[in-house]
């Protein structure tokens, strides 16, 4: 999906530390034990769109996209880059890493009903998302296993999670209504560049 407006690229490390297993391990425990199990991302689906509401309310949609929409990319970045990292695909976590590359070329004139629409609209892909995440947490064990054997997440298991994530991140983009266009049913696991 090299022309949808958001791209993420992530450079597979050759080996990764067993010891962010562990690490992941304990991060995915106390979020769910805050947040709840499965939580998190539904609130992340449901306070984004709020969220750029309310800025658009305050600032007026081209105004957002101009000014704020840099301040969302940094903030999905972030969002991304801790998905990023629970899934395996990298050991760095969220910052400036430069294994991981978030682009999102911001466009649309968003107003308040349309970025609130943004939560119904967005239902099907992430109904979707949320069956393939199930897969996702059992691919992240496999991947956990063999890094913890082998120093090492599979190219397999590493391709698949790059794709939930890649649409997690294109979601995100399209609910913070930084985009216009609605994210795609895809599951693209090639480079972007």
């Amino acid at each position: 999906m090299n022309s949808y407006p958001i791209t993420l690229d992530v450079d597979r490390p050759s080996t990764m530390s067993r010891a962010h297993v562990f690490l992941r391990l304990l991060l995915v425990l106390l979020l769910s034990c805050v947040i709840g199990a499965g939580g998190g991302l539904f609130l992340i689906y449901l306070v984004v769109p709020v969220a750029a509401a309310i800025f658009i309310a305050r600032m007026g949609g081209d105004r957002y996209v101009v000014e704020s929409g840099e301040r969302a990319s940094i903030w999905l970045a972030k969002i991304v880059g801790l998905l990023a990292y629970i899934a395996f695909l990298t050991d760095e976590l969220p910052g400036d890493n430069a294994s991981f590359q978030l682009r999102v070329i911001s466009s649309g004139s968003p107003t308040v009903s349309c970025a609130l629409m943004r939560l119904v609209r967005a239902i099907p892909s992430a109904l979707v998302l949320a069956l393939l995440s199930i897969i996702s947490g059992i691919v992240g064990f496999i991947a956990a296993l063999s890094i913890l054997i082998l120093g090492r997440c599979p190219k397999g298991c590493w391709r698949f999670q790059l794709g939930i994530v890649r649409w997690e991140a294109r979601l995100l983009g399209y609910l913070a209504s930084v985009i216009e266009t609605y994210p795609p049913f895809s599951f693209d696991t090639q480079p972007s560049n």
